[in-house]
């Protein structure tokens, strides 16, 4: 059975890629992922506020203004917290591709312009073989209309297709006005692959505390069906490679990606809660379903079930919010 699949060029052994998560912080678990079958590692993201301010700066930045928000600090982290600063992840880079034989990818994650895309450059030599932008920015200013922070997207991508020649991919949130032209904006500046989609962390209110509470919330498979649309509708409109991120935690969830149009399924939460050694499972799911249904490889089934292949592409647009509410409807009223 064929598992093999390409990403931006890489080809992998099968369409199982951890995405960058606290898991890839240590050598020994990502010799662990490659063991139980992962086929490439996305490393945890390098941030902008590491690169752009020292340490000292960074203590100055972050006290700033505390007079008038004395809780703010308590959303940043330390300086100390920072496991490892912008040297220290790219040696850790280097380490990790001494390491292990699968594609390793970087993660920039930042929201501006600034100096800190100079160390897409910097990752590049470091010995990845391929970087991923996290564009992870909430537009809570008014002032900033969709255009604004549709080109602060594009100017970025733009910014570090001019720094590196090894393959870039752009982690997309889902809240775009118009997210299917905005992908395929992305696609025609030269994306090599659309990360779909940025999981954003929502606040959660304490009403005994009277404070605004950070945390995670793990995904489960039901938070599959929005990379799986898009994905689906974008299949065939884009030269850039897909890749289905958020809900990934069974061998069914991986192969609904595929026949949607995904190249790679990247898993985070389901390593997480069940361990690296959990891709093991995860693939042997994908290969007792496929050899029932006798499918010889996963190119054969890639795209089969997007908009442009299933008999009723409304199913993914409007018409299939009207049939989903005629059919909830007919389960409760008699």
């Amino acid at each position: 059975m064929d598992l093999t699949t390409t990403y931006m060029g890489l080809k992998l052994k099968n369409p199982l890629v951890p995405s960058a998560s606290p898991l890839s912080q240590e050598i020994s678990t990502i010799k662990k992922l490659e063991d139980a079958g992962a086929s490439a590692i996305v490393i945890y993201s390098l941030f902008e506020e590491q690169i752009s301010f020292e340490a000292d700066e960074l203590d100055f930045y972050l006290e700033h203004g505390t007079d008038s928000f004395a809780e703010a600090l308590s959303y940043f982290p330390e300086t100390e917290d920072f496991e490892r600063g912008p040297e220290e992840y790219l040696e850790h880079i280097r380490k990790v591709k001494e390491s292990v034989d699968i594609p390793v990818i970087g993660s920039l994650n930042g929201i501006s312009t600034g100096g800190w895309i100079d160390y897409a450059q910097k990752i590049q030599q470091a010995g990845a073989d391929a970087l991923e932008l996290n564009v992870y920015f909430i537009p809570t200013d008014p002032e900033q209309d969709s255009q604004k922070i549709e080109g602060l997207y594009r100017e970025i991508l733009k910014a570090v297709k001019a720094n590196v020649s090894i393959p870039v991919a752009i982690k997309l949130s889902p809240y775009f006005s118009a997210m299917a032209h905005m992908a395929i904006e992305l696609d025609q500046l030269g994306a090599d692959a659309l990360v779909l989609f940025n999981r954003f962390y929502q606040p959660d209110l304490d009403l005994e505390a009277l404070e605004v509470k950070p945390g995670v919330v793990l995904s489960n498979s039901d938070d599959l069906r929005l990379p799986l649309r898009w994905i689906a509708i974008l299949y065939g409109k884009v030269k850039a490679s897909l890749a289905g991120t958020t809900g990934v935690h069974t061998g069914i969830d991986a192969l609904k990606l595929l026949m949607a149009g995904a190249d790679v399924a990247q898993m985070c939460a389901a390593l997480l809660l069940h361990g690296p050694s959990y891709i093991g499972t995860v693939l042997n799911e994908m290969k007792e379903w496929m050899e029932k249904h006798e499918y010889d490889s996963v190119s054969m089934m890639k795209g089969s079930m997007s908009q442009k292949s299933v008999a009723e592409p409304a199913a993914f647009e409007r018409a299939n919010y009207m049939k989903a509410l005629r059919t909830f409807r007919s389960q409760y009223v008699s």
